[in-house]
């Protein structure tokens, strides 16, 4: 018997968002808002945190359907453990990128996630690798994405620019997702920043009373 579902059952909870990576000279930061939201509009959640740690130096970052991004990231983890204890080593960034890409891809009519996996490994230094809906993987210097993402394309383009300091890339990230903010109605609440170097990670949360204002809200 084929059975029929509305819209809002099957779309569920899902992280209306912005989320960005960017890297800087020796490291990687990787960013988002903190809400979710349900349908389009009702925010479930102001405090959500979307960056994953997958492992010692690598994490990633969810738009779409929260539980698809957590059933992904907690199969990506354990992989990547398990990968990391046959290797005797830690596991390279794009090895984390593949393992996301291979299961959006196997499970594509399924899922209605993306992720950004950004991070840090002897090879190749700070790495940031978008996989999108369907599986596709992609190595970039900076990137976007979620609905507040549409608001801060612009911005993002004139600002970037290759080799900033730490401090460049921090001011970027938080004014991007700062605008993100203001304007898209499903991305608010905090900036959920971190900061990856070859020493180690650094977390950084800023309320929003603290964001910078770009124009009257």
């Amino acid at each position: 018997m084929e059975t029929h579902h509305s819209h809002s059952q099957v779309k569920g909870v899902s992280t209306g968002t912005t989320i960005l990576a960017v890297k800087f000279n020796g490291g990687v930061i990787i960013g988002s808002d903190s809400r979710a939201s349900m349908g389009e509009s009702y925010v479930s959640s102001k405090t959500i945190n979307k960056l994953i740690q997958v492992h010692d130096r690598i994490f990633c970052c969810i738009a779409g359907s929260l539980a698809d991004a957590q059933a992904v990231t907690k199969m990506a983890k354990f992989q990547l453990s398990f990968h990391s204890i046959q290797m005797e080593s830690p596991p390279l960034v794009k090895a984390a990128a593949s393992i996301m890409k291979e299961l959006c891809y196997s499970n594509k009519e399924d899922l209605q996630a993306g992720f950004i996996t950004a991070g840090w490994d002897r090879k190749k230094g700070p790495q940031i690798y978008v996989v999108s809906l369907g599986g596709m993987l992609l190595s970039q210097p900076f990137t976007i994405g979620g609905s507040g993402s549409t608001y801060i394309y612009g911005y993002v383009d004139a600002k970037f620019k290759p080799n900033m300091s730490l401090e460049e890339a921090t001011q970027f990230s938080t004014n991007a997702l700062a605008l993100a903010m203001g304007r898209d109605n499903v991305s608010g609440g905090v900036v959920h920043l971190v900061v990856i170097t070859e020493a180690g990670v650094k977390h950084i949360v800023v309320p929003g009373d603290k964001l910078p204002k770009f124009h009257d809200e």
